[in-house]
């Protein structure tokens, strides 16, 4: 667990070492998904929790307590994450195979979504005790909008009454589905966009291959568009058929994209439909610039309420995307109401 910076998160960083004068009991990082916020709180964790830091506030990688937080094993320092980020903490990748695996004849159930009070609860033990360097401890909670009822209710507890020398850092990309007690309770820093130029830099030191168009398709958010993603050749098709002149076929695209998952189309969709109403409005096409002439040209004719009425169907959806009753039907549904909406006009 090495925690790293990205560059495009330093004048975050920067703001957040500003605070360290006062630093409150509490602090909410927001922002887009899958921009390194669970990063950059790690780094400044580091920070904090550093024995010898530089004149500039960053960790300086050489200490103990720093050597301590690259293995994961630092005492004063806490991550609460749901079980499907528990399988890999240095990625923070879900384990595989949602629906759960049969060992001895039982069904093990399937790693949680949601943050349990009983990972809050856990916590007490290590507010009873000493800090190990006569400093801070610091909690992670990751992201802060899975909590469920219980366990956000077990945090603000906490919260009211916070441990001496304990510093919470809530990081989530969905601020309003936190308790509102809870946000209430901590000082928040809101992370911008990151800048293009830098991401651009970033991900073709990486490898990625068309980074801006990679970007793009993420929506612009540089973790996701670094990532290999397995259903890559499904969006491809999808979007050139999209992209066609002729109209889509639904059951037999349903059927090529099959394997994406109802989650993947109906998230390709939504971004689809997207690019169509910022065309509709005179916008920049957001995820997909290599299309925009098609773009335009479906706006035109395309009802701008139907667009409307569409895509909140698909944000609905997309709720109950990863367990469809029928993940065939789910998808030749969409592409139906897609296909009308698309129809050339006489």
């Amino acid at each position: 667990m090495k925690p790293l910076l990205f560059p495009w998160m330093e004048p975050a960083f920067e703001a957040l070492l500003a605070m360290r004068a006062r630093l409150p009991h509490a602090l909410l990082l927001t922002g887009s998904e899958r921009i390194g916020k669970r990063e950059l709180a790690r780094y400044f964790a580091q920070s904090l929790l550093c024995e010898s830091p530089p004149p500039n506030g960053y960790p300086c990688g050489q200490c103990g307590a720093c050597r301590w937080f690259a293995e994961g094993n630092h005492p004063d320092y806490r991550e609460v994450v749901p079980e499907t980020l528990q399988a890999d903490p240095e990625t923070g990748a879900a384990e595989e195979g949602g629906a759960g695996e049969a060992t001895g004849g039982k069904t093990k159930a399937a790693p949680s979504k949601v943050i349990k009070i009983g990972q809050i609860r856990a916590l007490d033990g290590f507010f009873n005790v000493g800090t190990h360097r006569a400093g801070r401890r610091i909690v992670l909670v990751y992201p802060a909008d899975a909590m469920n009822a219980d366990a956000s209710n077990a945090l603000l507890k906490v919260l009211e009454e916070p441990p001496a020398a304990t510093l919470f850092l809530l990081v989530t990309s969905r601020p309003a589905a936190v308790l509102p007690t809870v946000r209430s309770r901590c000082a928040r820093l809101t992370v911008g966009r990151p800048d293009q130029r830098l991401v651009l830099e970033w991900l073709d030191a990486q490898g990625v291959r068309e980074p801006e168009r990679a970007l793009a398709e993420a929506g612009g958010a540089p973790l996701a568009a670094a990532d290999a993603d397995p259903a890559a050749e499904y969006r491809e098709i999808l979007l050139e058929a999209l992209s066609a002149a002729r109209p889509i076929d639904p059951v037999a695209m349903a059927e090529k994209c099959d394997k994406a998952g109802a989650a993947n189309i109906s998230l390709w969709l939504s971004r689809w439909t997207s690019d169509l109403l910022r065309c509709g409005a005179d916008g920049d096409v957001r995820y997909h610039p290599q299309h925009v002439k098609v773009l335009q040209q479906v706006a035109r004719n395309a009802p701008i309420d139907g667009l409307f009425a569409f895509q909140n169907k698909l944000l609905r959806m997309r709720r109950v995307a990863e367990h469809p009753l029928n993940p065939r039907l789910f998808v030749e549904d969409l592409l139906i109401d897609y296909a009308r909406l698309a129809a050339p006009r006489s």
